[in-house]
Order: C-alpha cells, then sequence, then structure tokens
C-alpha cells in the first residue's frame, strides 16, 4: 500500500504572507510531502473574537496566494464545521490508513501544543512539522512526548497583526502579501476600519 504524506497547515491567515507560504512549501520539501493542505480556521477557539476577516475572504486570499503553487492546497474544512474550530477534529477528519499526517506548526506554537483541544489524541495521530525561523527552535526537546521533525527556514520577520495595521494606517503591504491576496485584500475592503 502506498502511503500519502499530507502536511495540514492550519491558521487564520488573517492575511496570508509570504512566511506562511514559505514555511509550506520549506515543510512540504524538506518532509517529502505530496501535498500541504493550508486550513483556513472557521472559529478558531484560541483567537475567538480577535479574526478580523470574515472567513470566507481569508480562504478567497490563500487561494489567490497559492494558485499555480504545486504540492499546496486551500481549505475549507474548517470553515464549513460548525462552532469552534479545533485541530483534533480536522485531524480526524483527514485520518486514513494510507496517509501520514505532519501538522506544521511554528516553534512557538509547538511549545504550547499541551494546551490544546485533546492534545493527547492530536499526539497520537500526527507528526509535528516544527518551524524553526532561522535554525532556531526547531526541534522539540528530545524529552517530548510528541512526534517532531524540525524544518528550517530563514527568517522573515512578517506577522498578520502588523500587516493588519498597515493596511488601516494606508501603508504599503504589496510583496509581504501575494499579489493576488493585496488583490482580493483590497477588493473586498479588509482591514480599513470603514
Amino acid at each position: 500500500m502506498t502511503v500519502e504524506k499530507l502536511g495540514v497547515f492550519g491558521g487564520t491567515f488573517d492575511p496570508v504572507h509570504v512566511a506562511h507560504l514559505a514555511a509550506a512549501v520549506a515543510a512540504r520539501h524538506q518532509l517529502g510531502l505530496a501535498r500541504v493542505l493550508l486550513v483556513v480556521a472557521g472559529d478558531p477557539w484560541q483567537k475567538h473574537g480577535a479574526v478580523m476577516a470574515p472567513a470566507d475572504a481569508r480562504l478567497q486570499m490563500v487561494e489567490a496566494a497559492i494558485e499555480g503553487v504545486e504540492g499546496l492546497e486551500a481549505s475549507r474544512l474548517e470553515i464549513d464545521r460548525a462552532g469552534p474550530t479545533y485541530s483534533i477534529d480536522t485531524i480526524e477528519q483527514l485520518t486514513a490508513p494510507d496517509r501520514e499526517l505532519f501538522l506544521i506548526v511554528g516553534a512557538d506554537v509547538a511549545a504550547r501544543m499541551h494546551t490544546w483541544h485533546r492534545a493527547d489524541e492530536l499526539r497520537a495521530l500526527v507528526t509535528l512539522g516544527i518551524v524553526g525561523r532561522g535554525s532556531v527552535g526547531a526541534p522539540a526537546e528530545p524529552s517530548s512526548p510528541w512526534r517532531c521533525e524540525p524544518v528550517d527556514l530563514p527568517r522573515l520577520d512578517v506577522s498578520s497583526t502588523d500587516l493588519r495595521r498597515r493596511v488601516a494606517a494606508g501603508e504599503p503591504v504589496e510583496f509581504l502579501v501575494p499579489m493576488p491576496a493585496v488583490r482580493v485584500l483590497r477588493a473586498r475592503g479588509l482591514y480599513t476600519g470603514t
């Protein structure tokens, strides 16, 4: 039986930016993944009430940003699920006998995985692909109960919070946000505060 190595990279993508995409392609390459799903969170429980753009707009930006990029796919699994968004539910939905799942997270997130909903069940189903920026903090501690693989990424100081601030202030975000996603952002009037 052939086993598909599938990457799952979840996030609010509010907005999607170049560091998200660089992490996704680096994980695909370094972990030998067939595909990476960029799973747009519907109602993320850890950010409840803090997400600025509607889920369909965030999905549209991700779709525009990755169009034509081999091995990257936008996913609406969490948008279509009612209620709060939990990674374990998405992972259970994607689990299959012929599939090995890699949950792609930043080193900062990996340090808080024990706080996630049903963390023990999640740990049993995935290998963490831990994205370290500039080789800092990429692998988990050897004593970690999680199966972990490091993903090295050059340091890219880009954050969705700063990008939203820039848009609201009328500052440029071109090339920090992929141009197709900028077009969606502008056409939908996102983050302008109006």
